[in-house]
């Protein structure tokens, strides 16, 4: 018998981006999409689907909130991002930085989210200056742990201690369960051939990848020249370099040690590249990795997050609608919904 926890089930609209981006679907119509679906929660990336972000208008918060009761669907987390370059010439300084996510806490307070997913490279300094605003908004600022780092990471360490030295719970992880990238996708191996890429060198990075026997270390400037000698001693060109590296960034990380970090893990992305007609990830093994989200505590929302759209889009129709389907079926039987 599946246990039953207290995890909910969301969706991220950048799920919908094909759609969204061909005119296919406008933002109200994704949204209906998920109720119908039958998804409770929504995630949205204010820079990709809302007119004018930052600078969001009036107008948009009141059709936004409309939504939400029409559709009877809960707005959760935004997600955002810092423009380093934002300013000819010179980075922002770190008053610049705090003052931009300061916008996006107002703005997610606005819009009903609780949660930010905050793009991984902001500092934790910067993080430690703006937990006085988002406790003051009710905003949990949720730095996105992606691979190819996972919770034993340098910077992942630094915000722990950070977390524990604050004390503050509107600090925290975003775990993006593409950290458990068990197989290469199948999606990815066949886009790099039809892109051009010898089906020698790409079946050797899925068995590779899927053996743990790609060049690899610790610093990921030298994975990526392990890897770049062994795609051009293969006859590949600097093009299947870059292919090759992002083809294969994901990692295989241990779901157990989740379990020490879970008070930590205010949010969670439910990275897929192919769910398949037998509602499984052909390279992520949810089975497994749910189960512990349950049994850990977290008490959080899943929001389903669809990446395999831009691997088959130059060939196939893209169906997220379905794919995002598929999940949420997955979902409900994992997390003893039905």
């Amino acid at each position: 018998m599946v246990e039953k926890g207290n995890i909910k089930r969301g969706v991220s609209l950048y799920s919908f981006q094909e759609e969204y981006y061909l005119r296919k679907m406008t933002l109200e119509q994704i949204i209906a999409t998920c109720s119908r679906l039958g998804i409770p929660g929504i995630e949205i990336i204010g820079d990709q689907m809302i007119p004018g972000y930052p600078n969001i208008p009036e107008s948009f918060f009141t059709k936004w909130h409309s939504w939400m009761e029409n559709y009877n669907v809960t707005p959760v987390c935004l997600d955002m991002f810092l423009d380093w370059n934002k300013y000819k010439g010179r980075e922002m300084t770190d008053d610049e930085r705090v003052e931009s996510v300061t916008h996006d806490i107002i703005n997610a307070n606005k819009l009903g989210c609780t949660v930010i997913r905050v793009i991984h490279d902001v500092q934790p300094e910067i993080l430690e200056r703006l937990a006085p605003t988002a406790e003051k908004y009710k905003v949990v600022l949720a730095l996105e742990i992606h691979a190819p780092s996972y919770y034993d990471s340098e910077l992942e360490q630094q915000l722990v201690k950070l977390f524990q030295k604050v004390g503050s719970p509107y600090l925290g992880f975003t775990l993006d369960l593409g950290v458990f990238c068990k197989r290469m996708p199948r999606v990815a191996k066949d886009r790099l051939i039809r892109d051009g890429m010898k089906p020698s060198i790409a079946n050797y990075l899925a068995e590779a990848y899927d053996n743990q026997t790609l060049p690899h270390s610790k610093e990921l400037g030298d994975r990526n020249d392990a890897l770049a000698n062994k795609v051009l001693q293969m006859g590949g060109t600097e093009e299947d370099v870059y292919a090759a590296f992002m083809a294969t960034h994901m990692i295989n990380a241990d779901p157990k040690k989740m379990v020490d970090y879970l008070p930590y893990t205010h949010h969670v992305h439910g990275k897929f590249y192919e769910m398949l007609p037998d509602y499984t990830e052909y390279s992520i093994p949810y089975e497994e990795i749910v189960p512990i989200l349950v049994k850990g505590g977290y008490k959080g929302y899943i929001d389903s997050e669809y990446e395999g759209n831009r691997w088959i889009q130059d060939a196939f129709e893209v169906d997220s609608t379905e794919q995002v389907r598929r999940q949420q079926v997955m979902l409900k039987h994992l997390l003893g919904e039905e």
